[in-house]
């Protein structure tokens, strides 16, 4: 295997920082074709399992029961940033169910779009789980137990009919994984949270291209980009560029994944520091290492009287 992926951040012609990646590369079957650093590091995947968390709304025939949309099944895959229509999408898929937002078990915050965030307090409006980035997701959830006629309450303990039946399944299931022996962290929204190998995260999301369940929550992610994440994000970003070639998916702590709709090349990694700058410059690097788009240069950067001063760049 190679070494970690390189990406840099400079100012001016000073290299001021260095961020390492471990990268996996699988192919349509889920084989590992290509690694930098630890291609099976284990890792938390965070919120770039949502697309096989979001499974379940298919394979259980709950978007077919219930008419789900392509925003519905958008915004179950998303972190989205808050703003108008992604709280729209949420709050009429509940309404339809006969929940308020009062069900999710995401908690409140801000949303994450600081102009989404500004309106909301000029209006004199405090943030509810609406505008929390996992609110799509959870209310997914919300719609699997409905669907189980399992009781909502509790949706996102690792015992619920909903994560042990339905969610924690697919997730072995698409990765390849077994989970029994973990006990399971809790993510930023309260869900459970996984330890998985990056090689095993990558031949998920391979598995997601594969299978009809899968092909359909891509499909709805490469039809509205901007409900998987919003104005000014590399997900939305990544996906518009690519024109339905690929969809990706963010996650905390340096995570990003992402698959080529063509080919069926997957890939998933982790910036060993965590930090969303270098996850973000290595998927744009493996994304045009694909083909799917075409113009992975360095990200200029600015300071506040909007005079470059730097870039972030995958090393040479």
């Amino acid at each position: 295997m190679n070494d970690p992926l390189v990406v840099e951040v400079t100012r001016g012609l000073t290299v001021e920082s260095i961020h390492l990646v471990d990268i996996a590369l699988v192919d349509s079957t889920g084989k590992l074709v290509e690694g930098w650093g630890e291609p099976s590091r284990p890792t938390l995947p965070r919120s770039a399992l949502k697309p096989i968390q979001a499974t379940p709304l298919v394979t259980e025939g709950v978007a077919d029961a219930e008419n789900l949309t392509t925003e519905q099944l958008a915004v179950a895959c998303s972190s989205h940033n808050g703003e108008s229509r992604h709280v729209q999408v949420v709050d009429r898929w509940l309404e339809l169910m006969g929940f308020s937002h009062a069900v999710l078990e995401c908690g409140a915050h801000a949303p994450s779009h600081p102009q989404a965030a500004q309106d909301l307090m000029l209006a004199g409006i405090t943030p509810d789980s609406r505008h929390n980035n996992c609110s799509g997701k959870h209310t997914g959830f919300v719609a699997m137990a409905r669907h189980l006629d399992a009781g909502v309450s509790g949706y996102i303990s690792p015992s619920h009919p909903v994560m042990n039946r339905l969610v924690t399944p697919a997730v072995e299931d698409f990765c390849r994984i077994g989970l029994s022996a973990q006990t399971p962290g809790v993510d930023g929204c309260g869900a459970p949270v996984w330890s998985i190998p990056l090689s095993h995260l990558a031949g998920g999301w391979s598995q997601l291209r594969s299978r009809g369940s899968g092909k359909r929550l891509l499909q709805a992610m490469v039809e509205e980009p901007f409900l998987v994440a919003g104005t000014d994000r590399a997900c939305t970003r990544l996906m518009e560029s690519a024109e339905g070639d690929a969809a990706v998916k963010t996650g905390a702590e340096g995570v990003f994944c992402g698959v080529d709709l063509r080919a069926g090349f997957a890939f998933a990694l982790k910036a060993r520091d965590g930090q969303a700058r270098a996850a973000e410059k290595a998927a744009e690097w493996v994304l045009d290492r694909l083909g799917s788009i075409d113009f992975a240069e360095p990200t200029i950067l600015q300071n506040w009287a909007g005079t470059a001063v730097g870039e972030v760049r995958v090393s040479a």
